[in-house]
């Protein structure tokens, strides 16, 4: 009986130490267990986890003639990033990757005189973000302190409603040689100086990875 009475109490010490104040108790155990979940794309990396415009390809189509609508409303003109390189992610709350909002958050405050990240919440993936605008705004800025731009939660997947903004990064036709869809939540699109598509990056690579800081910094 005592053993059993410590077993009970030493797990449930490791329920209060994982339950975040402001988190659902599934997003608490997964950002608790993300280091584990990236170790895959760590020890057993796919060759398409990286994938690099190596002949810096110009795109068709302006990346500087996209537009989205923020998660305030606000319209956000593409133009205004000219001169910067763009990092574009899809992303999700409920999410075993959800813990890269910290990550790149960290990038954005070391490099964002260079670098702009722009958030594309979506419920594409295992309805991994099934929360209103509101809701995901203040999921992101209580728990991670975002401070880049967040988007209104969209499709980011190919389909009939596929916000432009990833009909752009997945169309060879549009950006001249990238047809790599989202593969998961925290896909991440580089875009540089001059508008070019210039890496994809899944989601098992993450934000600290020193080929993102390569690319941002050559």
């Amino acid at each position: 009986m005592r053993k059993l009475l410590i077993s009970l109490a030493v797990i449930l010490m490791a329920l209060v130490l994982i339950k975040k104040k402001n988190m659902t108790w599934r997003q608490s155990i997964l950002k608790t267990m993300y280091p584990v979940i990236m170790l895959k794309g760590k020890w057993f990396p796919d060759k398409r986890d990286i994938l690099v415009n190596t002949k810096l390809v110009p795109p068709p189509v302006s990346f500087y003639s996209l537009k989205a609508i923020a998660n305030n409303g606000d319209t956000l003109d593409f133009s205004r990033f000219a001169g910067k390189k763009v990092m574009i992610v899809n992303t999700a709350s409920d999410c075993g990757f959800t813990a890269q909002y910290d990550e790149l958050e960290k990038l954005y405050q070391q490099y964002k005189d260079k670098l702009e990240i722009i958030a594309f919440p979506a419920n594409d993936f295992k309805e991994q973000e099934p929360g209103t605008d509101t809701a995901i705004a203040q999921f992101c800025k209580i728990n991670y302190g975002i401070s880049f731009p967040l988007m209104k939660k969209c499709h980011v997947i190919k389909g009939a409603d596929q916000h432009p903004v990833f009909q752009w990064l997945t169309q060879v036709s549009q950006n001249g040689w990238c047809d790599e869809q989202p593969v998961w939540n925290f896909s991440k699109y580089l875009v540089n100086e001059q508008g070019i598509l210039i890496r994809f990056f899944a989601q098992t690579v993450s934000p600290k990875n020193p080929e993102i800081t390569k690319a941002i910094m050559p």
